[in-house]
């Protein structure tokens, strides 16, 4: 019996350990190198008749023409040079806490460091000689990209057809694009209208498993994720097409963490939509499209239209529903990565979010909401605490059952279990609280580390951001000495919250009766520094949540064991069972 604990604990240990390595990061994707080789071409091919145009990478100029974005909350501009939307600022979202850091710059134009932009255009049937823009056309420009108002992008091919690219933006991160094509030419025009988000380098991921951060989508009604790892490695075997779909609705982009780069296209209109990977000129390159299933045919003196919405900000979630709703774009809020838990995650968010608009604190509410929720499961608690409290009891009536049963492990399974149902005991619920904590803890979790909401959101004190790591370090004096041991080690950083973390479940660990077992004893003994040096790692909100409950579970505790009638003087346990 001893033994089947011992294994039962280990198995348990080893579950918790592997959770654990679960949440935290992993490696990171490497820098691009130049020795990768090159993609045969056609590297950008949207669909075998209809191709978005090759970037090449020869002398990008830094100084191009431009039409002006000013917006609430976006500022930046639009390239004229192939009608790229490649500068794109968050007027309410800064680098990091300091007031004085730049703002978060989302799309950059190629001629920069990290070139990350969007595109609009047109491709004709395999075999047409139409002449239609490309990148290096220098489209001519009018207006102004506002609210209310309207930037115009024009060009003429000089054989009949005009292209215009209509761009407005509402008040938050909504850009709606209209692409239309006049034919002033005799001979009707077959055109295919494409659209496509284009990352010419790969960027630093998080690293967190639990954490989607790359090629995102809604497609026939199913959310579609690749990494840009798994995007690189499908698309050397497919033809850099990591994905593919057909079909009308939905929406595709790339995510980041906090960030968002969407395309909702007329939900109504058919078309190929891809995730590519591009090895170009020793860069990896990844592109997200769509192209028209179906060419339009433009009659001479007609005209066409596609209508596509650009959604480039933070993943707000408020803002991602308000905008599924009133624009009908399915699941759009799916782009925050709620996971597994989206039934516990989304509704958690939700009571966070609307304590934080009471107290305008959002430590102090995630506080109140773990209390509330203390206080829902107390029934149940109230239960399982009791058994323990009594298991605590029997620990003395349990040693002498070892002892007079030590070379007979059937008798002694049995007088335990007699014992047990004299003392209408059950060992298992005691497990109970802590397999609800299971889902609640990994809900929380998401909340803190994937809502944009958690960022740079402040505590008290030291803590001025929950969603990162507690700053100070037991290991350099709190600061006293200049020197960072984590670089080291991540194991070398250790916060005063975490060790607060560590000593509350310590303490708490003391309420529970012990193992039987000494070695399950021992090993039990162990969990509290190995969780400490666990959580050092994790973002402050969910250690304050994690010290907090702890805490709140110890006085539940105490409570239930002050009420049982077992913790009164002069009760001897197990005298029942003596018979």
């Amino acid at each position: 019996m001893d033994q089947k604990r011992l294994f039962l604990a280990i198995a348990i240990s080893l579950a918790i350990l592997l959770g654990f390595q679960y949440l935290m990061p992993h490696s990171k994707l490497p820098p691009p190198s130049a020795t990768t080789a090159t993609t045969a071409a056609p590297i950008d091919a949207a669909a075998p008749r209809a191709a978005t145009p090759a970037d090449t990478t020869a002398a990008i100029p830094r100084e191009v023409p431009r039409l002006k974005i000013s917006a609430p909350r976006v500022s930046g501009s639009i390239s004229l040079l192939g009608a790229r939307i490649d500068d794109v600022v968050l007027a309410d979202y800064r680098e990091t806490t300091d007031k004085t850091s730049a703002n978060v710059h989302i799309l950059e134009p190629r001629s920069e460091a990290h070139p990350y932009y969007v595109q609009f255009g047109w491709s004709a049937p395999t075999g047409s000689t139409l002449k239609l823009p490309s990148n290096d056309t220098v489209w001519t420009g009018a207006g102004e990209v506002a609210p209310g108002k309207t930037g115009v992008l024009s060009w003429n091919n000089g054989e009949g057809l005009t292209f215009r690219i209509e761009i407005g933006v509402d008040a938050n991160y909504m850009f709606t694009v209209k692409q239309s094509a006049h034919n002033a030419a005799g001979d009707t025009a077959l055109l295919f209208p494409w659209a496509r988000i284009r990352r010419d380098y790969t960027p630093t991921v998080a690293g967190y498993y639990v954490l989607h951060e790359g090629m995102v989508g809604v497609l026939d009604g199913t959310l579609k994720e690749e990494t840009y790892a798994n995007a690189k490695s499908a698309g050397e075997k497919k033809g850099g097409i990591a994905l593919e779909a057909t079909g009308a609705g939905g929406w595709m982009g790339i995510t980041d963490k906090y960030w968002l780069i969407a395309l909702v296209p007329d939900q109504a209109v058919p078309l190929t939509t891809a995730y590519r990977h591009i090895a170009e000129a020793g860069q990896d390159r990844y592109q997200v499209d769509f192209v028209a299933k179906d060419p339009t045919a433009i009659a001479p003196g007609a005209d066409a239209t596609l209508t596509t919405r650009l959604f480039a900000g933070a993943k707000e979630v408020n803002l991602l529903d308000r905008y599924e709703t009133d624009e009908h774009i399915p699941h759009f809020d799916k782009a925050v990565d709620f996971g597994w838990y989206y039934f516990l995650t989304k509704p958690f968010f939700y009571a966070i979010d609307w304590i934080y608009g009471i107290v305008g604190n959002f430590g102090v509410a995630i506080l109140i909401f773990t209390l509330i929720v203390k206080l829902l499961f107390f029934p149940l608690a109230n239960k399982s605490y009791r058994s323990m409290s009594k298991m605590k009891l029997l620990a003395p009536k349990m040693t002498e059952l070892r002892e007079l049963h030590k070379d007979q492990p059937a008798e002694l399974q049995k007088a335990t279990m007699a014992l047990y149902k004299a003392e209408k005991v059950n060992p298992a619920s005691g497990c109970l609280p802590l397999l609800i904590q299971i889902p609640v803890f990994f809900s929380l979790y998401k909340v803190i580390f994937v809502t944009i909401e958690m960022r740079q959101a402040p505590f008290f004190g030291w803590i001025h951001d929950l969603s990162v790591v507690d700053p100070t370090n037991i290991f350099n004096l709190l600061g006293l000495i200049p020197f960072d041991p984590s670089v080291i080690s991540p194991y070398l950083h250790m916060g005063i919250w975490p060790l607060v973390m560590g000593i509350t479940m310590f303490l708490q660990q003391k309420l529970n009766p012990p193992p039987p077992d000494p070695m399950q004893a021992k090993l039990f003994q162990f969990m509290p520094i190995l969780f400490t040096f666990m959580m050092a790692g994790f973002p402050a909100g969910l250690v304050i949540y994690w010290s907090w409950n702890n805490t709140l579970t110890m006085a539940q505790q105490w409570f239930i064991m002050r009420q049982t009638n077992l913790s009164k003087p002069g009760r001897k346990a197990g005298a029942r069972a003596s018979t």
